[in-house]
């Protein structure tokens, strides 16, 4: 009786792991601060990001999250800050040929149907491994505000005049790009090294608000942040998703009866930084832990984790950040022939409030290390998805679309359809979903497997045979935070 019940719950797991997801967070991390990219010409650098963003589409990847400001810099023309040296080699110095990654990148992510989520650093002014700082980095122009810390240089949390020129530098972002996110990852204060203190005791006699406790107050500082973000972006361009990428324990039960049962570094009490109050207050948009171990990890196990924030960190959508490498060496517990990516893939399907998925890193996709992008190509992300329903921000989605038609175009038998008219982003349509029914059948929009396309243009190539076979085709209109339309259908011959 047990064996068949064993057999009965992983046929459950398969069919759920199979299962196509409608609405999904498909991302990857490009990231700049590992050097990839130093001594790459502008034409060198376009290719190597192109070949990326190509493989990442095969695989139905939506979004891409772009580090650009790893430390009080920029991958983009900057009035603020200097240009990286992650990009030219040394900071200040302009990419020759001139060119502007941040947007190209967001035109080339639109053009495949992707979003583009802006990965900045907040509060890391110098690297360990920057030697050299340009006249106008932010150190230089104001010492009194930073604070030295094993090789690094951080702006004070504690000084609200670095909340200011944070906010500063997304308003900037924000307003002169195109981006579908504002993206921060897990450096709030820095990493705790042994025999290292950070400089803050004057501060905090200064600026303590009544707060006693030293850590309390820390997390204090990273939460006005966090708000103040939040709300530039809600005043600057309020469908911009705000998304946060945290060490991938937030506590552990001996410090917390509520943690997690692992045994490492921990967001509330080394970082300071608490990420469920974000998630609970609503001052994020989206949450993704690192939860780069494997699962039986010792210290922090995958498993246990994965299940942890599930239960504890709901009221935002969560997308689980996944190391692809870690994941593809090491073999899943239950079946050793195999690698754990098909374990773990179950456990996103299994777990209600698991709405996607962050590959670390991008790189290692399209290199398929592993067989791990043709697994996702081809059984985990078969088919298209649109992203995760955050209403939270807006609720209004656009009118359907009018004047469905198809029509002879010299060869080519072409789906045509214009947009209804709209008085707000919310009512504006800014993509489309096509999906293909059979003749005869029910037209469930909730079958992913249905969805033939999702783009920008007001028009889809049908794939005509001899006009023998009757299809039913439904178009609906997206906005920017992919709010769906009420449908429009139109049975043609193919």
């Amino acid at each position: 009786m047990k064996k068949l019940l064993f057999i009965c719950v992983m046929m459950l797991v398969n069919i759920l792991s199979l299962q196509a997801q409608k609405r999904e967070f498909r991302g990857a991390w490009i990231q700049c601060v590992n050097g990839q990219f130093n001594g790459m010409g502008t034409e060198k650098m376009q290719n190597y990001l192109t070949w990326q963003l190509d493989e990442l589409k095969k695989m139905h990847c939506n979004a891409v999250i772009f580090q650009i400001r790893p430390e009080f810099d920029a991958l983009y023309p900057s009035e603020y800050e200097p240009w990286s040296r992650f990009m030219t080699g040394e900071q200040g110095k302009p990419p020759y040929p001139y060119w502007d990654p941040l947007r190209w990148m967001v035109e080339q992510c639109h053009k495949r149907g992707m979003e583009l989520h802006a990965w900045i650093n907040p509060y890391r002014v110098k690297t360990k491994t920057t030697t050299v700082l340009a006249q106008n980095n932010y150190a230089r122009l104001h010492p009194e505000r930073v604070f030295n810390y094993d090789g690094m240089i951080i702006a004070n949390p504690a000084l609200q005049e670095n909340r200011d020129y944070i906010c500063t530098i997304v308003t900037d972002i924000l307003q002169r790009y195109d981006v579908d996110g504002l993206h921060i990852d897990d450096y709030f204060y820095p990493y705790p090294v042994a025999g290292q203190t950070i400089d803050d005791e004057r501060e905090f006699r200064m600026f303590s608000n009544g707060i006693a406790d030293k850590g309390d107050w820390r997390r204090y500082n990273v939460d006005l942040l966090i708000k103040a973000l939040h709300e530039t972006i809600r005043r600057v361009k309020p469908w911009v998703k705000f998304g946060v990428s945290p060490f991938g324990i937030y506590r552990n039960k001996k410090n917390d009866p509520n943690g997690s049962n692992t045994n490492g570094l921990q967001n509330y009490d080394d970082l300071y930084a608490d990420v469920l109050k974000w998630v609970n207050n609503g001052w994020i948009d989206y949450n993704v832990p690192q939860l780069y171990w494997e699962i039986g990890h010792k210290a922090a196990d995958y498993d246990e984790l994965i299940h942890w924030w599930n239960k504890n960190a709901a009221n935002r959508p969560l997308f689980i950040g996944e190391d692809i490498e870690r994941t593809v060496k090491n073999s899943d517990p239950n079946n050793p022939n195999q690698n754990q990516q098909p374990a773990k893939y179950a456990l996103h399907r299994q777990l209600v409030n698991v709405d996607g998925t962050v590959l670390w890193y991008s790189k290692v996709a399209c290199d398929n290390v592993g067989n791990y992008a043709s697994l996702l190509a081809n059984k985990y992300w078969k088919t298209p998805a649109l992203q995760p329903s955050m209403t939270f921000i807006e609720r209004k989605a656009p009118g359907k679309v009018k004047k469905l038609k198809a029509m002879w175009i010299d060869s080519d038998y072409v789906l045509f359809w214009t947009p209804a008219k709209d008085k707000s982003w919310a009512d504006k349509a800014a993509e489309y979903v096509i999906y293909r029914f059979a003749n005869g059948e029910k037209t469930d929009l909730n079958d992913a497997t249905k969805i033939v396309a999702i783009t920008t243009d007001t028009y889809y190539k049908l794939p005509y045979s001899d006009g023998k076979t009757k299809y039913t085709y439904v178009v609906t209109a997206l906005n920017r935070i992919h709010n769906e339309s009420k449908t429009a259908k139109k049975k043609i011959k193919l």
